[in-house]
């Protein structure tokens, strides 16, 4: 634009010009060789400006051809380098979506366009067509050729902890981490990486500092900052708990008010203000927290906010706390558990019951054995009880990748990141669950071998007798009050026979247990040979009377 102006302003003083001469008639007489040339004012300017311009059209051609050779050279020059960006811009591109072979091809074509001397990113190319090629060594070895460089010196060591990383060398990565910091503060992935190895080194002041440094030059969002500031204060009040209760507090308490929902920080900020005696102000944090989210450990905490109260003092103050949240199984379970310390069983049966209606869970019918125990030590339905919780959905604990822990921990165990431990459901148990008196296999021996056969069931209805008369087992009557270890002969269903060693009387009285097994191959039958229950397991009789009608069910003569 500026060139255009200077362009019509000159092309404007140069009719200006002409028109002040074409004003002002003249002559102009030159004597050159003996001859006298004479011309108006107006043609002399005419030729002088034709001249002058005639001068400098040659000047330029004569310029052109004298560097013509360098031009051409320029023009292939940039041509080649033009094409070696593409290549490279190409190659980088394929080995970001994975295109081995694209990416090969690209950096050759790059590496002969383009030196590498005066293009770093030819090294960056290379590298990551090694470590798609697998080649990690050698990649490893290009990054730190590329160390050397103070322009590739940052992604150099961002290549090498992620390498370190794959390998799982912790203390390689923090190298790295360290190196990279230091060099350029605001890299987000090594400030990450300091940020988790001061944490988990406990050094919760270095790490606040880093954390502040980080929000000062805009890395993390304000929530994110607030929330990893709650989580570093919550771990250095839980270290300090002991030694400096009054650090605690004010780090507890600070953390509780940047995340008011977080648990922890509401338990740690309440149990520090307890060892300073404020109850008041202890308990109103929790009774907040229990509003939001009835969670245990607040439950536990409230309960027992002083130790020296009494069983019955602490049985109140639960029932204060599930008054601020009724109809929760939360609130039922703390009720029930501090009336099985305080002796009040029919009330801890009553809220423990109402827990399991309200949320069927592991703890609960861990807790009604508990009640059960102490309250009539009937192991018979200890055991059921405990049946029921081997069975039931696991209480929610604190789990970050994959381990669970019943403690909230700041960083993971596994891969050391910072606020990974979530309260929620472990995964449930994988396999079949087997109570303990099904642990040895029954022995089953085919009808066709009866001489293989009898002396089996003899040997084993004679343990069952002998345990009978030692008094480890009470034996019944004959054909229907059978005892319950006595194996007989198993028919087939569905053949019309039934062994000679049964009698109709027997087929009528033994009900058919969930402990009976069916095995029927290729035509044969076969016999079943186990060792009896408990008698005194309730849990086994009403499952048995439930497998009695089922249908398809082998019975027991």
């Amino acid at each position: 634009m500026v060139r255009i102006f200077l362009f019509l302003l000159a092309v404007l003083a140069l009719g200006i010009g002409f028109s002040w001469l074409a004003d002002r008639p003249g002559d102009l007489v030159v004597t050159f060789g003996g001859y006298q040339y004479e011309v108006t004012l107006m043609v002399a300017a005419v030729v002088v400006v034709a001249i002058v311009a005639a001068v400098m059209i040659l000047w330029w051609l004569l310029k052109s051809i004298w560097n013509s050779p360098y031009a051409v050279a320029r023009h292939f020059r940039a041509r080649r380098r033009d094409r070696g960006y593409q290549s490279l811009s190409t190659g980088i591109i394929a080995a970001g979506a994975g295109d081995l072979s694209r990416a090969r091809q690209m950096n050759r074509q790059a590496a002969k366009l383009i030196s590498a001397d005066l293009e770093p990113l030819i090294h960056l190319l290379e590298a990551q067509t090694l470590l798609l090629e697998g080649d990690h060594t050698a990649a490893g070895k290009k990054f730190e050729a590329m160390l050397d460089d103070p322009e590739l010196r940052p992604l150099a060591l961002h290549g090498l902890y992620r390498e370190a990383e794959r390998l799982g060398d912790r203390v390689a990565q923090r190298h790295y981490a360290a190196e990279a910091v230091s060099l350029a503060p605001q890299l987000i992935w090594a400030a990450e990486a300091m940020l988790e190895e001061k944490a988990e080194e406990n050094d919760w002041d270095g790490a606040l500092k880093l954390l502040d440094t980080q929000r000062a030059v805009g890395q993390v969002e304000k929530k994110t900052a607030h929330r990893r500031r709650a989580v570093l204060l919550t771990a250095k009040a839980m270290s300090a708990l002991d030694a400096d209760p009054s650090a605690a507090r004010n780090a507890a308490l600070e953390a509780h008010r940047l995340e008011p929902d977080f648990v922890p920080a509401a338990v740690t900020a309440a149990k520090a203000l307890f060892r300073q005696d404020d109850l008041k102000r202890g308990s109103k944090i929790l009774e907040a927290a229990w509003k939001k989210t009835a969670h245990p450990r607040i439950a536990e905490a409230y309960v027992h906010a002083r130790p020296g109260d009494s069983t019955r003092d602490r049985l109140a103050r639960a029932k204060k706390l599930a008054s601020l949240r009724q109809n929760n199984p939360e609130s039922s379970a703390a009720v029930a558990r501090a009336a099985l310390d305080a002796g009040e069983f029919r009330l801890a049966r009553e809220e423990a019951d109402a827990a399991i209606r309200q949320q069927p869970r592991e703890g609960a019918y861990l807790l009604r054995a508990d009640i059960e125990e102490a309250e009539t030590g009937d192991q018979g339905r200890v055991r059921a009880w405990l049946a029921r919780a081997v069975r039931a959905p696991r209480d929610p604990a604190w789990e970050a990748d994959g381990v669970v822990s019943e403690e909230w921990a700041p960083v993971s165990p596994i891969t050391g990141r910072l606020d990974a431990f979530e309260w929620r459901e472990p995964p449930e148990r994988l396999g079949q669950v087997i109570e303990p008196d099904l642990l040895e296999p029954p022995v089953l021996v085919k009808l066709d071998e009866p001489a293989q056969a009898a002396p089996i069931i003899e040997a084993k209805n004679a343990e069952v007798e002998t345990a009978a008369k030692d008094g480890e087992m009470e034996p019944e009557g004959a054909a229907k009050n059978a005892p319950a270890g006595v194996v007989r002969s198993v028919s087939n269903p569905g053949d019309g026979k039934e062994d000679a060693a049964a009698s109709p009387a027997d087929s009528e009285a033994a009900p058919a247990g969930p402990r009976s097994r069916r095995s029927a191959t290729d035509g044969q039958r076969e016999r079943e040979v186990r060792i009896p229950p408990p008698p005194d397991d309730p849990g086994v009789k009403e499952a048995e009377e439930e497998d009695e009608t089922a249908p398809g069910r082998f019975r027991l003569f």
